[in-house]
Parts: structure tokens; C-alpha cells; sequence
């Protein structure tokens, strides 16, 4: 459940994957492209990763989190390429017996992997284009 992808993000086939029945929370975060940014019209967005290690930080990550939280799994998808707005570039799911773990874990996990992760954000606009870094 941790993958780097090129097309759209099948969210609701995620979330079948991971629970299990002595599961009493899911929890998910859902990045969707948005059409501004940075006081601009935003047209579309390109990511890029260094595949490899973006991967095995990925996973450390996850593991990190089922150390730290009594869960059950987490998913962590992201998308390369080009995205249109309204797409989703980026899902996180965790499922646990209880909702605090859940959500402490989902949150680690979308904050950690936009810090740390080797993905990049490329925006497009009508007069130009920019690469984006950090957290915004």
C-alpha cells in the first residue's frame, strides 16, 4: 500500500484493501489539485520523484507510524506526471480499532511525506511556470 503512480488514484479501492473488520476507524487525507496558488491561476501541475528513494522513504515512513500508533495499516499513494485540477496528487489512509490512532497516524503521515519525501511540485499558469518547494 505504499506506491508512486502514474494514473489516477483509486481511492475507494484503497480503503477496501486495508480495512479489516476489527477496524473501527478510517481515516483518510485527500490532496486534490486546486486552481491557485501563490496569488495565481493555476492550468495544471506536473510531479516529479527521485523514484527510489522516494519509495523507501515512503515505507520507513509507514513502518514509523505503525511503531508509534496501535493501527492497523496505512496506505501512501502519490502521483507523478501531469495533473489536471481537482485531481487527487496525493492519498494517505489509515485504518485502526480506534479513531485517535488514526488520526494522529494520518496526519504523520501526510505531514512527514510532504516534508521529507523527494517529490516535486511543478505548477503551470498562463504566463509562465514554477517549481514549488517545501510545504506550503
Amino acid at each position: 500500500m505504499v506506491a508512486l503512480v502514474n494514473e489516477r488514484i483509486d481511492r475507494e479501492a484503497l480503503v477496501c484493501c486495508l480495512r479489516q473488520d476489527s477496524d473501527g476507524a478510517i481515516v483518510t487525507f485527500d490532496g486534490v489539485t486546486r486552481n491557485h496558488s501563490r496569488g495565481k491561476a493555476v492550468l495544471y501541475l506536473v510531479y516529479e520523484a527521485y523514484e527510489s528513494m522516494a519509495l523507501k522513504q515512503m515505507y520507513e515512513l509507514r513502518d514509523q507510524a505503525r511503531q508509534r500508533w496501535p493501527i492497523t495499516d496505512m496506505a501512501l499513494i502519490h502521483r507523478l506526471g501531469r495533473l489536471e485540477i481537482g485531481e487527487s496528487s496525493v492519498f494517505v489512509a489509515v485504518t485502526s480499532p480506534h479513531r485517535r490512532a488514526a488520526f494522529e497516524a494520518c496526519q504523520f503521515g501526510i505531514d512527514t511525506l510532504k516534508r521529507d519525501v523527494p517529490i516535486w511540485k511543478k505548477e503551470f499558469y498562463a504566463d509562465g511556470e514554477a517549481w514549488i518547494e517545501g510545504q506550503e
